[in-house]
């Protein structure tokens, strides 16, 4: 895995030092092709954020989705690889397992590959699709404003395009999280099943936490690293300082994970070689700079379904004791069907950093979300059955017929969908 980026680093530093200009920022619309309730996009403000649109865009501009059938399959994971066309750019995702749906979500700088622990354990009973968002991991970087309505609409579309109309249960970790209650308030009822929170973030970067002391002490700062932000050769500057694979150890080992020794180096170049694409740093500094999103306490009137709640009592990032955190956690009080479970001596990544303190949660959780669902099991069961001769009647047609339907409905699930 190394071996294989090495070669990249020298050319993606080389062409970040040269970068002298930024190309022109290209606004992206809201969906408009589902009739569902929609979130009005945050306002950027032009006087800071580079990445603010500067004019207006026609809705002739966005493509529609279009699969496409490139795959590949990791025999170590278990899981097949695909690629899709989401308004003009290719969108890599992962597919394993069979059975009802559950779709991951990944954080800020990370991707679907950050659910490695997961997908095998997740794939023996339901059908898992785990996406890269759109300027991230493997799929395309282009340069444009980035926002939490961005990545809601491109779940959205996602979800009708692959799911075949079952209702999904939503995974995300951090900025993931928010992304799936945002899909979860905009989805119609019949959409989603249920949802998964894994130490949620408040907003896509910290100055949409105005409600946490720790950053309020330093808005200020964060304003002026905006506007350092703006200056090319300062961003390019601090982005080559920040994703090198030293740093990136570090500060896993150091901040985010509670266990080191999963912070291994297939996890730090999963992280690192994304960074040396065109248009990662340009992703970078919209993300730190642009428009916060919403609040979860602004979404929960409009969430529908179970609700489950895991946090890491050592994350750093978004502390159990900060307003997001202690929001959810009084939630269970609230709303029903919500659950809020604390796990002891985990970090922001609790889903890589401990998984099995997760999956001692999420999988009890999901069998009563799914209950009455067939699962991969199932149709595993139900192909080993050992065929019968007898003589056919109107009532062992019927229960062939069934029987053989019964299959079908769960290993038609198991192919690829792109």
């Amino acid at each position: 895995m190394m071996l294989q980026h090495q070669s990249r680093l020298g050319a993606c530093d080389i062409a970040y030092r040269l970068q002298a200009k930024q190309a022109p920022f290209k606004p992206i619309l809201p969906r408009a092709s589902r009739s569902v309730r929609l979130v009005a996009p945050a306002a950027a403000d032009a006087g800071v954020n580079p990445f603010a649109a500067t004019s207006s865009t026609s809705s002739s501009t966005i493509r529609k989705s279009e699969p496409q059938s490139s795959s590949s399959t990791n025999d170590k994971y278990g899981w097949s690889s695909h690629t899709w066309k989401w308004r003009g750019h290719t969108i890599h995702y992962k597919t394993a397992g069979c059975g009802e749906p559950i779709v991951l979500v990944h954080g800020f700088g990370l991707s679907s590959f950050h659910y490695r622990r997961n997908i095998p354990i997740l794939a023996e009973n339901y059908k898992v699709y785990a996406i890269d968002l759109l300027g991230f991991g493997k799929s395309s970087k282009p340069i444009l404003q980035y926002s939490m309505e961005l990545w809601r609409d491109l779940l959205l579309d996602f979800n009708s395009e692959f799911l075949g109309g079952k209702p999904a249960v939503m995974v995300g970790n951090s900025i993931g999280g928010l992304a799936c209650l945002m899909v979860n308030a905009a989805s119609p009822p019949d959409a989603i099943r249920g949802t998964v929170l894994l130490n949620s973030a408040g907003a896509m970067n910290n100055k949409g936490v105005i409600g946490d002391w720790r950053i309020l002490a330093v808005y200020p700062l964060l304003l002026l690293i905006d506007f350092l932000l703006s200056i090319p050769a300062v961003s390019a500057a601090l982005f080559n300082n920040v994703r090198t694979r030293d740093n990136i150890r570090q500060v896993l080992r150091n901040g985010v994970y509670r266990n080191p020794s999963h912070v291994d180096e297939e996890l730090v170049e999963e992280v690192f070689a994304p960074s040396c694409d065109p248009g990662a740093r340009e992703v970078f500094v919209s993300v730190i700079t642009g428009p916060p999103g919403p609040k979860p306490w602004t979404l929960m009137a409009d969430v529908k379904g179970p609700l489950l709640v895991l946090w890491g009592d050592k994350d750093t990032l978004t502390p159990a004791d900060g307003p997001v955190g202690r929001f959810l956690k009084a939630l269970p009080a609230r709303r029903p069907e919500t659950t809020f479970k604390m796990l002891e001596d985990v970090g922001h990544c609790l889903h890589d950093d401990k998984p099995d303190l997760v999956h001692s949660e999420l999988l009890p959780w999901l069998e009563k979300v799914m209950a009455g669902q067939p699962t991969c099991k199932d149709a595993a069961t139900l192909a080993s059955v050992e065929p019968t001769v007898i003589v056919p009647t109107l009532e062992t047609e019927t229960a062939t017929v069934t029987a053989a339907t019964a299959v079908a409905a769960v290993t038609t699930s198991q192919e690829p969908a792109a």
